[in-house]
């Protein structure tokens, strides 16, 4: 039984920080790690003691991790960056919170002999005879260790102590992943009180000036030495004088304060971070136990095109799922619903389903699809996953031209500061006129452009999501046939097209992707304004002069003379044939000669003398799709290199240490004799890198003979920079890292994780759906038979009142025996492993 892990976290805002420069402010950012390995760095805010960010990550951890941190740091341009604080969460508080955890938190100093990483292989054996018993410790080898010098390695050996006694194993120099192989005895002359006590490890760093630094610690009991002759494996290494419970526990919703915080500390002086996490930890069963209900899910959908009243009524999986479902979760449930019927092919018919149910129930077509409903929910989510290559195509560009001119606009009298546009005239102050004047010229023409690239892009549009829209077009059409709704048709679509999907896509472009970083106040403001004038745009100018912003009027008249080209839009968009569509193909989101990720890195380039290792890289474009990662000098440039992605057997970080720079990844490819390549690869920074590192990890998912284990430096001066081993082909050092992956649209399709995110939500839901549609109908039953004798009602509607009320009973018993059969087997499942783990000798 597989295990799933995925990790959402949220960072909203910080507050009362304490001033790092001596302008009396700060330049706050965070940095994000999962088991001391940087995950996420949000954007720099400059001059804030009280900065928000809102910037929101998922990640998928099938491996499991121990301890969530969140750094805030104050960035200098001159000198290195400063920590303010930090924030540590450990896996076992998260997973107490069972609705995640929202709240402040304050911040805490950074403690250096808390900050330990990294894992220790030893073996430890007793020999006993007559008079005297030993302890035998072979110190095999560590990884991952902290670094503490300057040159980012570190200089480790190993301590072994029990009560008294003591012995160190040599130094190695320079290396976080030493290779000691030394075996240090240990002789227990006191008979009749060694089985008490512990054993402890400790790793440190040896300086030749000052005491040496603390790396970490293991302790064993010394009663596990008695369950086994030999007790070996790999240990997790500890802070100094903390348990593994120790780090980053947590208390109503609070860090626990270790006792050596200072009272400045307790009282949050360092300040506190709003912070969002929610951790989803998973078993996941084989795929046969989920058929059932994935089979049940698809019945709803594979009924004739055509629904009748009847059919709109009945009641399916998909309608008692709704019933179940929390807001908190509806989002999520609809990504998963997505997710599982793009994986069967039927992911038009499901939203269709959704859609023909949602416009049947909705009398008033002033409100259709305007709560947060299952249908559009997953209208939302179904078009980030099938068109965020297309509304990257559509908005890229225009984006890029706004973040980089940076023009001040405002139409707003309240707001209009004529201290930031004086660049706007140079003949003497700028009036407010002149403001106005000049941000309406800018902003019609950035509204002008989007509209263009939008009306333009009828074939690039994927055949999906514009079979959808036809779907959707033709039942809100059937629905609302009078004459005065005639642009219900069309507003159901751009509702969902304009003010769900590119609006939110032009106010917030880092969400999307668009952009690496936030906008500053100024762009801000500027993709504001735009999105507002989108939505209006959206809505068909319907609603224009009805609202509170009048100033806004200036851009009415480019809106309405829009109406009449997205109409004209809209029907191209929904003019496919139904054959035409290709439905995605099951465990892929995307077609395989779609570029899912592309832009300039730079590439180490090994062959050659280098007089300095920072100039090894060239600068090169890159393209990933699911078959290739190709790379040539330009964008433009006719001829590419290409690596095949079949052939990827680790993606993975590189020490900073091994060329001297920062965010270097590399690509480990096998060729079809068994012999490994490594291409290096430079990001701009950690998020860059980390997305790469996401995205070739999950377009080589499912690749055979990944490897378990690499070297994270790289073979310079006949050794490897991280272990010291002088042979090339020596196995790696280090765990390798590939099922770990940020979350977003391009995730590739999992059946069975999505069935069992399904599964846990209806489980939630069992008792309400046995207690409305099984134990109130038992209770009804004999007022139903009365109901039946009574001479007003015709006796066919009685005979379907009743055939109704059994078939919904069908329906749920049929539903709930499922999610039955799926608690058994979890249970048989969770029961296995115990069984198998106690009859294990574990330390």
């Amino acid at each position: 039984m597989a295990k799933n892990t995925s990790l959402y976290f949220r960072i909203v805002e910080g507050r009362n920080l304490p001033a790092k420069d001596v302008s009396g402010t700060s330049d706050p950012y965070c940095i994000v790690k999962v088991d001391n390995e940087v995950v996420a760095r949000t954007a720099t805010i400059w001059k804030n003691l009280n900065p928000f960010w809102g910037e929101e990550y998922t990640l998928h951890l099938p491996m499991g991790f121990h301890t969530l941190t969140f750094y805030v740091m104050d960035e200098d341009t001159i000198s290195h960056d400063d920590v303010i604080g930090k924030i540590s969460l450990s896996k076992e508080v998260l997973a107490n919170q069972s609705k995640g955890l929202d709240n402040w938190l304050n911040l805490t100093r950074v403690d250096p002999d808390e900050e330990v990483q990294g894992e220790i292989h030893v073996a430890l054996e007793l020999h006993k005879d007559a008079q005297t018993t030993c302890l035998h410790c072979h110190i095999i080898e560590a990884r991952d260790l902290a670094p503490r010098d300057i040159t980012g390695t570190s200089d480790p050996f190993t301590r072994i102590l029990y009560k008294k006694l003591s012995a160190e194993t040599s130094v190695i120099k320079k290396t976080r992943f030493p290779h000691w192989d030394e075996t240090l005895d240990l002789c227990l002359d006191d008979a009749d009180e060694f089985e008490l006590g512990s054993i402890t490890l400790e790793v440190w760093d040896w300086d030749m000036v000052g005491k040496n630094d603390f790396l970490g610690k293991v302790e064993i009991p010394m009663s596990c030495l008695h369950r086994t002759p030999l007790l070996q494996g790999w240990f997790r290494l500890l802070p100094l004088g903390n348990s593994e419970d120790d780090a980053g526990l947590e208390k109503d919703n609070h860090c626990r304060e270790r006792k050596s915080d200072t009272k400045r500390e307790r009282e949050g002086k360092l300040g506190a971070l709003r912070l969002k996490v929610r951790l989803a930890e998973d078993r996941i069963l084989p795929s046969l136990c989920y058929q059932p209900l994935v089979d049940l899910l698809m019945e709803a959908v594979v009924s004739p095109a055509e629904f009748s009243f009847c059919q709109v009524e009945d009641l399916t999986p998909l309608t008692l799922l709704e019933e179940v479902t929390t807001v908190e979760s509806r989002q999520d449930i609809a990504m998963t619903l997505v997710k599982i019927y793009l994986g069967q092919g039927l992911v038009v018919p499901f939203l269709d389903y959704l859609n023909t149910r949602e416009v049947h129930h909705t009398t008033d077509p002033n409100t259709l699809f305007r709560s947060n409903s299952l249908a559009s929910k997953a209208m939302e989510q179904f078009m980030k996953v099938a068109g965020m290559i297309y509304l990257h195509e559509v908005l890229k560009p225009i984006i890029n031209r706004i973040f980089e001119e940076k023009k001040y606009i405002e139409l707003d009298p309240c707001k209009i500061d004529l201290n930031r546009c004086r660049r706007i005239s140079f003949k003497g102050s700028t009036s407010e006129a002149e403001v106005r004047e000049s941000s309406v010229g800018m902003l019609q023409m950035y509204l002008t452009n989007i509209i263009e690239a939008i009306v333009n892009s009828v074939s690039q549009c994927p055949l999906a999501m514009r079979m959808v829209f036809k779907q959707l077009h033709k039942r809100v059409e059937e629905q609302f046939p009078e004459p005065e709704n005639e642009d219900v048709k069309y507003l159901a679509i751009s509702g969902f097209f304009f003010l769900r999907f590119f609006a939110p896509a032009i106010l917030t472009p880092k969400l999307f992707h668009l952009r690496d970083h936030h906008a500053d106040t100024r762009t801000s403001r500027t993709l504001l304004l735009l999105a507002k004038a989108l939505q209006s745009v959206g809505n068909l100018g319907l609603q224009l002069g009805h609202g509170k912003e009048q100033w806004m009027a200036p851009l009415h008249p480019i809106i309405l003379c829009s109406v009449a080209s997205i109409k004209d839009f809209l029907d191209k968009l929904i003019d496919v044939d139904h054959d035409a569509v290709c439905e995605v193909p099951q465990r892929a989101v995307y077609a395989p000669s779609v570029t899912v990720k592309e832009g300039f890195l730079q590439k180490h380039k090994p062959e050659g003398p280098q007089l300095l290792k920072r100039f090894a890289f060239k600068k090169r474009y890159f393209w990933l799709s699911s078959e290739t990662l190709s790379y040539a000098k330009t964008p433009e440039w006719q001829t590419r290199s290409s690596v095949a992605i079949q052939s990827v057997c680790a993606v993975e970080r590189v020490d900073e240490n091994a060329f001297q720079v920062q965010n270097v990844m590399q690509v480990v490819t096998q060729d079809p004799e068994g012999q490994l390549h490594t291409m290096y690869l430079q990001c701009k920074n950690v998020n860059e890198l980390n997305q790469w590192l996401s995205a070739i990890r999950k377009a080589s998912i499912y690749n055979e003979h990944m490897l378990s284990s690499f070297h994270p430096g790289a073979h310079h001066g006949n050794k490897w920079t991280c272990c010291l081993q002088s042979d090339r082909t020596a196995l790696g050092c280090s765990r390798t890292h590939s099922a770990v992956t940020l979350g977003d649209w391009s995730d590739p399709l999992d059946p069975d994780a999505e069935a069992q995110t399904i599964y846990k939500e209806l489980l939630q839901g069992k008792d309400k759906l046995r207690k409305q549609y099984l134990e109130r109908q038992e209770i009804q039953a004999p007022e139903q038979k009365e109901t039946v004798v009574e001479p007003s009602m015709p006796s066919d509607k009685v005979g379907e009142s009743i055939e109704h009320s059994e078939r919904f009973r069908a329906v749920v018993s049929r539903l709930l025996d499922v999610v039955v059969d799926l608690e058994c087997a979890h249970t048989s499942f969770q029961q296995k492993e115990k069984e198998e783990a106690s009859s294990l000798i574990l330390p």
